[in-house]
């Protein structure tokens, strides 16, 4: 008669299903406590031990990294998760993409499959402040990357562009225009981005001498929308600004859109700098100029990164610059600016 103790009978005694008795006495930790300790009871109880030739079998690698970008509508991370592809390709790796829609919710539903799945390591532009999934993953140990964005108190490499480097490009580009008043659509400020930007555009207004006015530094969620609202609540101010800064292409092509409904031209009556390029940003009615960084870039050393954990070899940071396109959108003279220095310098 067979008496090997299965993890059937060792779930069925804790009273959870077989999927999770599994990753607890695998050591996920994507279970609760309580769960825990009831099957690590009943194996006990039973005195349950691990198949060595199916332990060996689950210890295998995958040959999979989980790739999950921040919204998949966005063609700046489409392009990060491409350049990420055809680096796993070329390492005999494959990419599972997921999209967190800007949402920690949906991120850890993703992380939590990249868990259960067992995926070699996982590269994230990660939302929110580190909670969640995102801890689960840091206790199992899994390779983590982080790519455009970072967390704070996590302690693993990333891949980032020099938001400042960025910033300043585009107050100075648009101070040597004539621009003193500047409006800024910033991302939210629970993003590292977000935060980087909004720092970045204070202390270059305040570097350039421009006007420091409040009311002309607004925030959006890095989504169309929110561009139009933040350039709508700009222009309907008591002195609205000569020329926009948007933080990202999204909102940058909402603020296009509320500019031209109000019949106001980009270029003449309205400066527009954007965050990040898109291909079809040159062909626009005027041309959109931009602070650009290599999003593909941006995937390949993430990739490359993650895949130095997985092997064991020393993985370092990296910082991308950032340069500046040059546009039609942005090159005509401030309205009433005067020729010479605008900072007054």
């Amino acid at each position: 008669m067979d008496t090997t103790v299965t993890i059937k009978d060792v779930a069925e005694r804790a009273g959870v299903s077989a999927g999770t008795a599994s990753r607890v006495l695998s050591g996920n930790p994507a279970t609760s406590a309580a769960a825990r300790e009831r099957v690590r009871a009943a194996a006990a109880e039973l005195g349950y031990r691990p198949d060595a030739r199916a332990r060996a079998l689950r210890s295998a690698r995958s040959h999979a990294v989980g790739l999950l970008v921040s919204d998949v509508r966005n063609p700046f991370f489409a392009d990060i998760a491409h350049g990420a592809e055809q680096a796993a390709l070329a390492a005999s790796y494959v990419t599972l993409l997921a999209n967190a829609n800007e949402d920690t919710a949906q991120q850890d539903i993703y992380l939590e499959a990249f868990l259960t799945q067992r995926v070699d390591g996982v590269i994230i532009a990660p939302q929110g402040e580190g909670g969640g999934n995102l801890r689960a993953l840091e206790r199992a140990r899994t390779p983590l990357v982080f790519v455009d964005r970072t967390v704070e108190g996590f302690d693993v490499p990333s891949v980032t562009a020099d938001n400042a480097q960025g910033v300043e490009l585009a107050v100075a580009h648009l101070a040597a225009e004539g621009h003193s008043r500047i409006g800024y659509i910033g991302g939210p400020r629970s993003v590292s981005t977000g935060r980087a930007r909004h720092d970045a555009f204070l202390a270059a207004v305040a570097r350039h001498g421009l006007e420091e006015d409040p009311e002309l530094v607004t925030a959006g969620d890095f989504r169309r929308a929110s561009g139009g609202r933040a350039a709508a609540a700009l222009l309907s101010g008591r002195r609205p600004p000569t020329a926009l800064l948007a933080a990202d292409s999204l909102m940058a092509v909402g603020a296009l859109g509320e500019v031209r409904r109000q019949g106001r031209r980009i270029g003449s009556d309205l400066a527009l700098v954007a965050f990040d390029d898109i291909d079809w940003f040159g062909e626009l009615a005027p041309p959109l100029t931009v602070v650009a960084h290599d999003a593909r870039e941006l995937g390949e050393h993430a990739m490359r990164l993650v895949l130095d954990v997985i092997e064991g070899r020393p993985a370092e940071s990296v910082v991308l610059p950032m340069h500046l396109v040059v546009r039609d959108s942005s090159t005509g003279r401030a309205p009433g600016a005067r020729t010479g220095s605008p900072t007054g310098a």
